[in-house]
């Protein structure tokens, strides 16, 4: 293995997720609430890990086959965001009590689950980063693919359990109905406008 491939690798993949977006949204304030962490973080980075794995593989051939999947995915994943979004709007919305770190009502592990599987799964830009990008750039590499995969994959992980359990730290900011108010807020336009762009075809 190239430990300057899969260097290379590793921040490429920082790079493409360490912007807010539905998935690191999602993570943030399931660390804040402190509920299903470790099964939240591992979802998103398997499935970042087998998404990556095929871009770097199959990339070329899925293009190919599939000339319908861009819209499917586009339109698909656009009217869920903007559900999620809509949701986020109303918890915002909602009295002080309800949001409150201690009152918050806690979700079912399968509900945590499915939501988290669905925002990564539903959501064309997972795609665009992690098969599209990736898959494109590690052609750069013939024969150290698998040195440059190994690297996206192992930044994946770092992030997402560090954006998991280092929310823990916030939590005493977020004690306040106020700070809960404004991440709801934020999360909620985050989904929209990722819906806004999926949408233009950006």
């Amino acid at each position: 293995m190239s430990f300057s491939i899969y260097a290379t690798g590793l921040m490429m993949g920082l790079s493409l997720i360490v912007a807010i977006g539905a998935q690191n949204a999602f993570i943030l304030r399931q660390g804040l609430r402190n509920e299903h962490i470790f099964a939240v973080c591992l979802a998103c980075a398997l499935s970042d890990a087998a998404l990556i794995l095929l871009g770097v593989t199959s990339l070329q051939q899925i293009a190919k086959l599939l000339p319908w999947l861009d819209p499917v995915m586009r339109y698909g994943g656009a009217a869920f965001l903007a559900w999620y979004g809509a949701k986020s709007l109303y918890s915002a919305l909602r009295s002080s009590a309800a949001l409150s770190v201690a009152e918050t009502k806690t979700a079912s592990f399968r509900q945590t689950l499915a939501t988290c599987l669905a925002l990564t799964w539903l959501n064309p830009h997972v795609y665009l980063d992690t098969v599209v990008l990736l898959g494109t750039i590690s052609t750069r590499y013939p024969g150290q693919q698998a040195s440059f995969a190994a690297g996206a994959v192992t930044g994946s992980f770092l992030f997402f359990f560090a954006l998991g359990y280092g929310a823990k730290r916030l939590r005493p900011i977020f004690s306040r109905p106020s700070s809960w108010r404004m991440l709801e807020t934020l999360v909620a336009f985050t989904m929209w406008i990722i819906a806004f762009k999926l949408l233009g075809g950006m």
